[in-house]
């Protein structure tokens, strides 16, 4: 089997894991389905799911990675001449747009999965928690050792972001179509990004 034909393989083991994973979950709830029962249902070994997923959470929320590293990656491949707020600003509302996970689709099923286990609900506030500390070291990238600034916006910028996502969630269970939600968010994210604009909008803008 050539590298090529073996790594597509394993994206389709990973993602057919994480499927029959949502569906369990969604079936029964989260804590109540175990790791060995995922496994029996998606036909392989428990070692095999534990491989792709050390952590159960992260059957459930299994765009984590790149959950975690959107807003440095928005900042990092920011265009000349602009700021790390235009440019996390920009990426969210295209997330919106797509109605993306990132951003907190979900449809109301997963939403009412993620806010009713305790357990999911912490990995998901430690994950908010793990991307603004991503977006913090992008922000600190040039900056003076021990310089606070970074830090100091990287929790304004990821708070507003946590807040946009937790009002998706918050329409999603309401059962708001995608569609008004995503009207909604852009017309908070433009309240919201509109009132840091004279505070941060001259802030990390990149060089041309």
């Amino acid at each position: 089997m050539s590298a090529g034909l073996r790594e597509l393989k394993k994206r389709q083991t990973r993602q057919a894991i994480s499927d029959t994973a949502t569906r369990l979950f969604l079936e029964r709830g989260f804590e109540q389905v175990t790791v060995a029962e995922i496994a029996a249902a998606a036909q392989v070994a428990k070692m095999t799911v534990t491989n792709y997923f050390p952590r159960k959470e992260d059957l459930a929320l299994d765009y984590h990675e790149t959950f975690t590293a959107s807003l440095a990656a928005a900042v990092t491949e920011r265009r000349a001449g602009e700021s790390a707020l235009a440019a996390l600003r920009r990426e969210l509302l295209a997330a919106v747009e797509r109605r993306d996970a990132v951003a907190g689709f979900s449809g109301p099923d997963f939403a009412r999965l993620i806010t009713g286990s305790p357990t999911l609900s912490a990995r998901l506030r430690e994950l908010h928690d793990l991307r603004e500390d991503a977006l913090a070291r992008a922000l600190a990238a040039g900056a003076a050792p021990g310089d606070p600034v970074p830090r100091a916006v990287a929790a304004v910028l990821a708070g507003a972001h946590r807040v946009l996502f937790q009002q998706v969630m918050e329409l999603t269970m309401a059962g708001t179509a995608d569609h008004e939600i995503a009207a909604a968010v852009t017309e908070a994210a433009r309240r919201v990004f509109d009132l840091l604009e004279p505070s941060l909008g001259g802030y990390a803008v990149r060089a041309a």
